[in-house]
């Protein structure tokens, strides 16, 4: 058995691992500590409903409560988003895809080096991975604090607008190899790290990671319910009824 970690899997962790979104449940938690305006969890609502009844995309959905969170941080200390963190987790942390767990399982038995990269906020990805996963690389959005570990409410980094560069630099970093590498994703914005992995893998995957995939001859994996089901290349075809 293969035990020395040099090999990766990299893995989105929103839709991918974890069923929801760690970002919209920390907005969530953080409206209900009342460090966010209670109103916010209305507006998070509006959000999630637009993105249920098809008026938006995913990525509609997802750079929503980007915009959301950027605007209630500003302010909040540190300590408010780590106690929140604390507080999400362990009640949202077993709801995860079959799938995901399995692979974390197999990787995991044959010494892979196993890494996340997620767009919701550090703190909570961090707190998910100390709590949950027990990945050996974690990679979140990046919020700035001021001389009082008090947000301002800009954005110091953000992986997901290229997870791909964040992976290519661990790896330099850790003298990683992509030999026998494996991505699992589910939005376009996980495209630019499966375009690095020899065995890339879409996801439950939205109309624009669905097209690349078909495009590349990716492997594409759905799971309903407790079913998982492999897509064939020559099934991608809109149903006659």
């Amino acid at each position: 058995m293969h035990t020395q970690k040099n090999k990766i899997a990299v893995f989105d962790i929103d839709g991918t691992i974890f069923r929801k979104n760690l970002h919209f449940e920390l907005i969530n938690e953080l409206a209900w500590m009342k460090i966010f305006p209670t109103e916010v969890r209305n507006t998070l609502t509006e959000i999630y409903t637009n993105w249920l009844e098809h008026e938006g995309t995913y990525e509609d959905y997802r750079k929503a409560l980007v915009e959301l969170y950027a605007k209630h941080i500003k302010g909040c200390t540190q300590a408010d988003v780590l106690e929140a963190s604390r507080i999400v987790v362990p009640f949202h942390a077993k709801r995860t895809y079959i799938f995901a767990e399995k692979l974390i399982k197999k990787f995991r038995a044959e010494g892979y080096h196993l890494i996340a990269v997620s767009g919701s906020p550090m703190e909570v990805v961090e707190e998910y991975n100390s709590r949950y996963l027990n990945f050996d690389y974690v990679c979140g959005s990046v919020y700035a604090l001021d001389g009082e570990n008090r947000y301002t409410g800009i954005a110091q980094f953000e992986p997901s607008r290229n997870k791909g560069s964040v992976v290519e630099k661990y790896m330099r970093e850790h003298q990683l190899t992509f030999t026998d590498s494996y991505g699992v994703g589910d939005t376009e914005s996980d495209i630019s790290f499966l375009k690095l992995v020899e065995h890339p893998i879409a996801f439950n995957p939205n109309q624009n990671l669905k097209s690349v995939a078909q495009k590349e001859k990716w492997m594409v994996v759905v799971e309903k319910k407790d079913v998982i089901y492999e897509i064939a290349e020559n099934c991608f075809r809109e149903p006659q009824i």
